[in-house]
């Protein structure tokens, strides 16, 4: 049993988050004013063994004042020994405005005077106190409806309570790095496989490719180097409550060295933990 909290910048898939949780068995309520988070920790307290899992979203929707309270009434709730743990959602202002003007729907902060840029903008800093402290965070920037669905349940749902979830994450940075990576390492001093015809149209995925970096030496050593950091670090990562990690690893186009690197950290990280998976942000365009 645990209370999950679903937050984010309006837009961003919180909705459909909680709408996921839900069909799976979670007790959910949309836009719960903060100031009642403890009453309803109390309430899921005083008798766990017949409440489920509980979900709640808490947004810019909220008294401004009862917002900045978020951050001392989770760490109240940790404290009761209540796991807690907070999702945030977000998506590039770009993108936010082109789904509110694409599905004509009204922003909770938008007046008179105020208008959806603006609204956008003053949404990022009533929740930055909430988005600092979210156990996960999720960029749903390039993301389809299918894609966020498969990243919930494969990150929240399918792996409760089975310790660290860790996701390699590769990219290609002329799109921009992933805003929510944890850690990022940038792979584009490695040989470049782009600059050899026969294996430009080719993936770190294809054989050809991984025969490649392979054979190159500064390849092997960077793989060393990321497995040896990550073998030390994670551990304190988790210890400090660190539920999910997301380890970023970038090339020029998110190609060829990043994709063919987070496929070797997924399968060296494997052995040792239970929930690793690994994405490829511009394969999977």
């Amino acid at each position: 049993m645990k209370l999950t909290i679903i937050s984010g910048r309006s837009g961003s898939g919180k909705s459909t988050v909680l709408h996921i949780l839900e069909d799976r068995g979670y007790y959910c309520i949309d836009n719960l004013p903060a100031s009642l988070l403890p009453f309803l920790a109390n309430r899921i307290t005083s008798d766990a063994s017949s409440n489920p899992n509980v979900a709640v979203s808490i947004d810019a929707r909220n008294i401004s004042a009862d917002l900045q309270q978020v951050p001392e009434i989770i760490n109240d709730l940790k404290q009761k020994d209540l796991p807690t743990e907070i999702i945030f959602l977000d998506a590039n202002s770009q993108t936010l405005l082109k789904r509110f003007s694409e599905s004509r729907r009204k922003h909770p902060l938008t007046t008179d005077t105020v208008g959806l840029k603006e609204a956008i903008d003053k949404e990022s800093e009533l929740l930055e106190a909430i988005s600092v402290m979210a156990s996960l965070s999720i960029d749903t920037s390039n993301m389809s409806l299918h894609q966020l669905r498969d990243t919930i349940k494969s990150r929240l749902i399918d792996n409760i309570d089975t310790g660290l979830a860790l996701l390699f994450l590769s990219f290609g940075y002329k799109n921009g790095v992933p805003v929510d990576a944890d850690i990022v390492y940038d792979v584009r001093c490695l040989p470049n496989p782009y600059w050899d015809t026969s294996l430009r149209s080719l993936t770190g995925l294809d054989g050809a490719v991984e025969a490649f970096l392979d054979a190159h030496e500064e390849v092997q050593e960077m793989y060393g180097d990321i497995t040896q950091y990550l073998q030390k670090w994670l551990p304190s990562y988790e210890r400090n409550n660190r539920s999910y990690i997301t380890v970023g690893v970038g090339c020029t186009g998110g190609q060829h060295r990043s994709v063919y690197l987070c496929e070797k950290l997924g399968e060296h990280f494997s052995a040792s933990i239970s929930n690793v998976q690994v994405r490829h942000r511009e394969l999977d365009q």
